[in-house]
């Protein structure tokens, strides 16, 4: 199905202008999806609406610059529950309290395992096509959560599992089965977002997971693992890279730390093409761990530019940055992008619209300074 056109295109992502992924959701949708949840409006209706403001997204995406495009998440309420409910034998439900974030606490909703997990087929297959669909001569980007933060996220029934390495098998298969299948509907570029890395970079993650019974180091190679293991099969011209976030809520975080506890294995010891690092602020560390970087291939998308607020960067000091880092990883390798989605959640980041424009605009510009 790939020409060689396409495939010379998806060669160069991630691009050396990126993004992650969400956008702010215009009133005209949050109003739309309201309308659904009290029963005003159909289903129907409703997809014809995302549809609508997904085709608006996708031009203004183009006409900032951008030579990947997402549906921007539109269709969803959280970046994650969402797609991971999609497999048989995970469901939705409402906990009963959310995540705290600094300063915030976010929607009690969370997602449990009830039977074993299973892909047979995936309804954001269907959302993945209609991106293809408008995505003209742009790369159709998607993005998905990590098997991860299934293990990391979910509570589970008991007596589904017996070993976590039941649950791991499982997890990894019906990965392997979704990815086939984005594949086959023309996905060529593919982003594995993950939040869970954010617990191994702080002290305080560490000792959560220890007080739980945990050894860190054995949690940080079985999520290696799962990430391996459920990329391991696709095919030569599907590109996946990993987003590692440290949360993104209402323009809020709950972690800090660099990545030095763990990066032999992020920088070592994944097998994906890339990855968009957070480096918006000194919560994030220093480059140094960028020197276990081993391999050519592997792309280093340098979040510099920050999602949560509107102000922009000096584009001086950004550029100053990108030359630091490329003294652990060469400047060919490194990209540019946003540290994150603008709208993790359907509520998103508390900035405009048009700062999040001005932002991809900021990044695309100050792109083109340095690598071409």
């Amino acid at each position: 199905m790939t020409n060689s056109a396409t495939a010379n295109t998806v060669k160069k992502a991630p691009f050396k202008a990126d993004h992650v992924g969400s956008f702010l959701r215009p009133e005209r949708l949050k109003q739309a999806r309201l309308q659904k949840e009290n029963l005003e409006i159909t289903a129907e209706e409703l997809r014809k609406i995302e549809d609508e403001e997904i085709i608006k997204l996708v031009e203004k995406q183009k006409e900032a610059g951008l030579q990947s495009v997402t549906d921007g998440e539109f269709r969803r309420k959280w970046w994650h529950f969402d797609f991971l409910a999609g497999f048989d034998g995970v469901e939705l439900y409402q906990t009963e309290e959310g995540v705290e974030f600094k300063g915030v606490s976010r929607k009690a909703d969370g997602i449990k395992v009830t039977d074993k997990v299973r892909f047979s087929d995936h309804y954001m297959i269907e959302h993945f096509k209609f991106l293809k669909s408008i995505a003209g001569n742009t790369v159709a980007k998607f993005t998905i959560p990590s098997p991860n933060m299934l293990l990391h996220r979910a509570t589970f029934e008991e007596g589904i599992y017996t070993s976590n390495e039941e649950l791991v098998n499982d997890l990894v298969t019906a990965y392997q089965g979704v990815i086939q299948a984005l594949y086959d509907e023309g996905c060529r570029y593919l982003q594995l977002d993950d939040t869970s890395w954010a617990s191994f970079l702080s002290e305080e993650g560490r000792e959560a997971m220890k007080a739980k019974g945990l050894n860190p180091d054995q949690v940080v190679q079985q999520s290696a693992q799962a990430i391996n293991e459920s990329i391991a099969k696709r095919p030569a011209d599907l590109l996946v890279t990993m987003h590692i976030c440290r949360g993104n809520f209402k323009s809020t975080y709950f972690s800090s730390g660099g990545y030095d506890e763990v990066s032999a294995t992020i920088f070592g010891g994944l097998h994906v093409d890339g990855l968009f690092l957070e480096f918006d602020d000194e919560r994030s560390g220093s480059f140094e761990p960028l020197a276990h970087v081993n391999r050519p291939d592997l792309s280093i998308v340098l979040g510099l530019i920050t999602s949560k607020f509107g102000e922009l960067e000096n584009p001086e000091k950004v550029k100053a940055r990108i030359a630091e880092a490329a003294k652990y990883v060469p400047l060919n390798q490194l990209c540019l992008s946003p540290q994150c989605g603008f709208a993790s959640t359907e509520e998103g980041n508390l900035l405009t619209e048009e700062q999040q424009w001005e932002k991809v605009r900021h990044v695309v510009a100050i792109a083109q300074d340095v690598w071409y």
